[in-house]
């Protein structure tokens, strides 16, 4: 387990005495007291003993409260005259309202029978009797007493008769003391402080101990991120709350002899009941012991690494025996463990270090203090960038690596890529040998081959191979070591290292290893034909273009074979032979045919776009290809008819660009399971299937067509599908017949190159009178050149449930104002629509609009759509409706009203109690070839939340200027804990990995409401005592350049009178605060870089209320990418590299891209 260390929180009981004596003095003090006393003093406890004698009916002290708030332990020695003292009873009464917060209190009754102080007899009822007289006016008192000594007297204790010997009673005492003692003493946590402090109070607040229910809380996360690390954190804080509390450590290592579990159920038993006589002497009575001994009692029990529900149940059976208002808690890898327990448990997920405390703790372990050495910065980010946030990893790394020299953290670093540390990697591979033989496949397939895959891409290959992924990916999900996100598996660079190193190990011989994934190593099995049955998966990829010679029949020893993958390798060498048994082949660009003797009928993918392959051969017509899913011959121009194909699985098919294909045989149109078909550029192609059976069809394709009426055999077949995409379809005579002949899809994508003229709207409207778009949810209307006007078609009647909107590349000057009758219209696209200048007020329904490309946009229209998102989130209340707003506009700079900007990436400022994140409103200014943004928030240095929002430009990377993304984050994030002050860092990156380049956020902004201090109050007192550069201040001099630190700030917001003009005027409905964007540099589309205006100083600071949120936007309108936009980012799902030919777009000489606010026009005027 990671080792954190940690602060000790508020919840965490500070004890100064051990042990409180409350006695009569006047009955033990010179005898059993006193030796008691000596005995507790003489092992070392720190015991309080009151030394002056208190009058009869005197009140007890101030100081004496105090001494018994801060004991431990409460021994109460019931003597013969102890209830004539009613300062005894106050202090007892005081005890037992202690009890309830932790303290544990142990009566002895000394020469006294238990029953007499229970019942209220012999001296205790004589007592009680003169103090009912004396109190007759205050009988209240005397009722508490009475509770008091009856609750006591029920708690075990001891009962010392004449003739036992003193010494020995004594001296058991002293053992359930001493016990009691070893239980409260705090655990070590760990070294250095970093990180956890946050987490425990996390896991802390999903205790809630002020509940008085029974709760299960796990801690659950991947080996070494500190899950043990946590728990002791959070025992530490609230063990001293409850009435007896355990922690058993490594549960699963100790689990795995009968007699190893038999000891940790009497470790349970003694540490609760504070006594070591009881014994257990085999598993299941001891789980009837602990049920029959701890189910009256409120307990804190945590269970480290957990492995299997059978061993929670080997302390807690079913769960259903625990005392109200006790709590467990098990850390584990595996979350199916903390799902199939009998009680419902609450489960928090470690999240991984970020940044700035993998940077502090790794720092911490190589230097011994907070930063790192100048000399070494380089080498220490790159080590924590392997790391990735495991706290484990980074201790043990920074550790080897402390006293040693520049060029040793050199060489160590370069040994990490290709060698893992052993100490982390055993930590890791637990995980891994709790899997079966299956599991492990499937893990070692992913880790090989199939990360940042489609989910369902893999399972469909992997099912294919008899390795059931629909159960094993979900455990190997469960025991983290793999994740799902938008739709995409994924697994922690860590431990995709440890699994590719257990391939590794499997043989010194690089042809008997199962699985081979790096370059050099497959093409020397390749080239030398040194494979092996082994081999169960091959991966050839090379980072730039490579010409290689592959032996002929190097695939002739591999007959066991899965996978075969090639990516930028151009072979030159016919291959002679390959396994039939592949389930994957992806070979594009292969200029020879396929072996004539192969047969794959157990193949699920074949991508072989560009490839010279012989259908006819390939898919022999006496066969069934009862698993193919899937087939690319993108751009295969050799091939013109398709052969009769078996395969009633086929759920996507890619014919893009066969320019040479005629025919298409009508077993095309029976295949029943067809989702997608993508026929675009098939320019030749005459012969279709008449008969289409497409029962699935999601999406089609039929661009650039000739001669096939696709849309008449579409009606003729009653095909309903989502998204239906036509381009310049040449043998279409009129539009209105185009559209005539439509099925009523979800999606109508009108992508016509037609020159003439369009006909009248009174003869439209005549035509459309007989039209069924009914069901058309999504119109796109692209590639019309000379379409300049859309009055003909946006009539709300003919799209009566329009929900999304998309314009590329047409000549309209402007929107007509029509377009507010469309009541449930939720997305508007627009794409390179050069001359469009005019947007009017959208319907109320609005919730994403997305501008690229089209630069004469009016700055009018963009302060109205401004305006109107500011109008549209101001009422809502509910923060879940603001999830899926978003708004893109060609631009440059950050509005004003964004009272906290920065260039850069991040930005940090302060916040109160009250704080609502769900209320920020966020702005970055984007460069060139982005596709997603990732937003991390932190709340004093712990990731609270991220999340991914696609920009929806998915295949469209050729932006001509910077564009402006407001946003808010999505609300099922749960409530934060805030303290008086809180500080709060945002930081967004680009997802840029497939497009190469380096993220380009170019600035940032953030409105929120804010404490941050105003530049006049600041002083050096007002700096929190945190190793964070200062926090933001509000307003910055113009005389002095902005320093580094002060470029995440606050900007100064003032009501002072300003004069605006059209372009730079404020939002409708909106406070006129001037906010200066002055920290901002101007990117033209040539890539200049201006300096920033002089920030403007002002005498009166103002917050205006926060006005606007914009989230996830999502806008796809190119044919290619399938996207949903749900209001979750993780319905999102991108299509592969190859549907686009990505390139980064090169300088532009046209200066006309729109500044949102440009930096001649922002000066105010006064």
């Amino acid at each position: 387990m990671a080792t954190f260390p940690t602060d000790e929180g508020d919840s965490a009981q500070k004890w100064y005495y051990d042990v409180f004596l409350s006695f009569r003095g006047e009955d033990t003090r010179h005898g059993f007291t006193g030796h008691l006393y000596q005995a507790l003093c003489d092992k070392g406890f720190k015991t309080f003993i009151d030394n002056e004698d208190l009058q009869r009916g005197e009140e007890i002290s101030a100081e004496l409260i105090k001494a018994i708030k801060s004991s431990m332990i409460s021994i109460i020695i019931f003597s013969q005259n102890y209830a004539f003292s009613t300062s005894c009873l106050e202090e007892l009464t005081k005890i037992l309202e202690c009890k309830k917060n932790g303290q544990r209190v142990l009566p002895v009754f000394y020469k006294v029978d238990p029953f007499d102080v229970r019942r209220h007899k012999g001296s205790f009822g004589l007592a009680l009797t003169t103090h009912e007289k004396k109190f007759e006016n205050n009988i209240e008192r005397v009722l508490r007493w009475k509770a008091a000594l009856y609750e006591a007297a029920n708690l075990s204790g001891w009962h010392y008769k004449d003739g036992f010997p003193e010494y020995q009673f004594i001296q058991g005492i002293i053992r359930v003391v001493s016990s009691t003692k070893s239980n409260h003493t705090k655990l070590f946590v760990a070294q250095y402080p970093i990180g956890v402090d946050s987490r425990a109070k996390v896991v802390e607040n999903l205790l809630d101990i002020k509940s008085n229910d029974v709760r299960v809380v796990g801690i659950h996360g991947l080996g070494g991120i500190g899950k043990t690390t946590i728990a002791k954190a959070v025992y530490n804080r609230v063990a001293d709350l409850f009435e007896g509390s355990s922690f058993l450590m490594n549960v699963r290592q100790n689990s795995r002899k009968d007699c190893s579990i038999i000891e940790l159920q009497g470790q349970l038993l003694s540490e609760i009941l504070g006594s070591k006589e009881l014994k257990v002497h085999n598993t299941s009575r001891g789980i009837n012991v602990i049920k029959e001994r701890l189910s009256c009692k409120k307990i804190l029990l945590i269970l480290d690494d957990v492995d299997k529900l059978g061993q929670v149940e080997n302390f807690l059976g079913k769960c259903d025996w625990l005392a109200n208002g006790s709590r467990v808690i098990i850390t584990t890898r595996d979350r199916h463990v903390l799902t199939t327990l009998e009680i419902d448990p609450l489960i928090y997920e470690v999240v991984q270090l970020d940044r700035h405390e993998a940077l502090q703790l790794f720092s911490k372990c190589a230097f011994k203090k907070d930063k790192p050495e100048a000399d070494y910065l380089q080498l220490t980010n790159q080590f924590i960038s392997y790391a990735n946030g495991l706290p484990l990893a980074l201790q043990i790394i920074g550790s080897d690596l402390c006293g040693r020299s520049i060029r040793q953290w050199e060489s160590e670093l370069e040994k990490y890529k290709d060698i893992p540390n052993k100490k982390i990697q055993n930590i890791l591979k637990v995980s891994f040998e709790g899997l079966d033989k299956n599991e492990h496949d499937i893990f070692l397939d992913i880790a090989c081959f199939f990360q940042g895959l489609s989910k369902n891409y893999v399972v469909d290959i992997l099912a294919a191979c008899n390795l059931y992924p629909d159960s094993g990916i979900p455990n190997l999900i469960d025991k983290c070591l793999i994740r799902v996100e938008f739709d995409k598996l994924w697994m922690h660079d860590l431990i995709q290292q440890m699994g590719r190193e257990i391939v590794q190990q499997e043989s010194n011989v690089l042809g008997k290893r199962t699985r081979l994934w790096c370059y050099d190593d497959a093409l020397e099995v390749l080239k030398e034909n040194t494979g092996s049955d082994e081999i169960r998966g091959i991966m050839l990829c090379s980072h730039k273009p490579t010409t290689v010679t592959l032996a002929a029949n190097t695939f002739k020893r591999m007959r066991n074979l899965k996978f075969v993958i090639v990516h930028n390798v151009h072979i030159r060498k016919e291959l002679k032979y390959l396994p039939n048994g592949l389930r994957l082949l992806q070979l594009p660009n292969y200029p020879f045919p396929l072996p004539s003797n192969f047969c794959p009928q157990k193949l699920v993918t074949l991508e072989m776009p560009g490839s010279c392959i012989r259908l006819e051969t390939l898919f022999k017509q006496e066969f069934q290809f009862q698993n193919l899913k899937s087939i690319n011959l993108r751009g295969r121009e050799s091939i013109e008819n398709l052969p009769n194909l078996c395969a009633p699985n086929l759920e996507y098919s890619d014919l893009k660009s066969c320019k040479n294909l005629v025919e298409c045989p009508e077993s095309i149109g029976f295949l029943h399971k067809l989702q997608e078909l993508y026929l675009s550029g098939c320019e030749k192609l005459q012969n279709f299937p008449s008969h289409l059976m497409w029962k699935s069809l999601r999406y089609i394709d039929v661009s650039f067509f000739s001669s096939v009426d696709f849309f008449s055999l579409f009606r003729d077949n009653h095909l309903s599908f989502e998204g239906l995409y036509s381009y310049c379809c040449k043998n279409i005579v009129d539009l209105e017949d185009f559209i005539y002949k439509l099925p009523p899809p979800e999606i109508l994508c009108i992508y016509t190159a037609k020159s003439r003229p369009w006909c009248d709207p009174c003869q439209m409207r005549k035509s459309y009178a007989f039209l069924d778009l009914s069901n058309v949810q999504n119109l796109d209307l692209s590639n019309a050149g000379n379409l300049i006007e859309l009055d003909l078609l946006m009539k709300s009647d003919y799209f009566p449930i329009l929900e999304g909107l998309y314009l590329n590349e047409i000549n309209i000057i402007t929107i007509p104002e029509s377009i507010t009758k469309f009541t449930r219209l939720d997305t508007l696209g627009i794409k390179c629509c050069k001359y469009l200048r005019e947007i009017p007020r959208l319907p109320r329904s609005i919730r994403r609009v997305q501008i690229l490309n089209s630069h004469s946009l009016h700055p009018q229209s963009s302060n109205r759509l401004f305006s109107q998102f500011g109008a549209l989130w101001q009422p809502r209340q509910n923060p879940s409706d603001l999830n899926d707003y978003g708004l893109v506009l060609p631009g440059s700079e950050i509005p004003k009203w964004f009272n906290h900007q920065s260039d850069g990436n991040s930005i940090s400022f302060w916040v109160g109690r009250d704080c609502d994140y769900h209320k920020f409103v966020y702005c970055v200014v984007l460069g060139l070839n982005q596709r997603t943004v990732k937003v991390s928030l932190k709340f004093n240095g712990i990731n609270s939340t991220y999340c991914w929002f696609p920009l929806g430009i998915t295949g469209f990377l050729d932006l001509t200027c910077n564009h402006v993304f407001f946003f808010i984050l999505p609300s099922w994030f749960g409530h934060l804990n805030l303290l008086e002050r809180n500080r709060v860092e945002v930081e967004f990156e680009c997802d840029f990995y497939y497009f190469g380049g380096d993220s380009q956020i170019l600035r940032c902004g953030v409105h929120a409401e804010c404490i941050c201090p105003l530049v006049q109050h600041l002083s050096t007192d007002a700096l929190p005592p945190t190793s964070i550069p200062a926090f933001p201040i509000c307003s910055i001099s113009n005389t002095v350049t902005p320093s580094p630190h002060l470029l995440n700030s606050c900007l100064e917001l003032s009501h002072s009178n300003s004069t605006y003009n059209d372009f730079d005027s404020p939002l409708e409905g909106s406070h006129d605060d001037g906010c200066d964007s002055s920290l901002s540099l101007c990117t033209s589309p040539m890539g200049r870089n201006y300096p920033p205006p002089q920030a403007q100083v002002t005498s009166h600071i103002s917050f205006p209320k926060l006005r606007l949120g914009l989230p996830v936007l999502g806008i796809g309108s190119h044919f290619c990418e399938a996207v949903h936009w749900g209001s979750s980012p993780t319905a999102h799902n991108f299509v592969s590299d190859d549907d686009f030919n990505w390139y980064s777009p090169s300088n532009s000489d046209d200066d006309s891209d729109f500044n949102l606010y440009s930096p001649s026009k922002k000066r105010r005027k006064s």
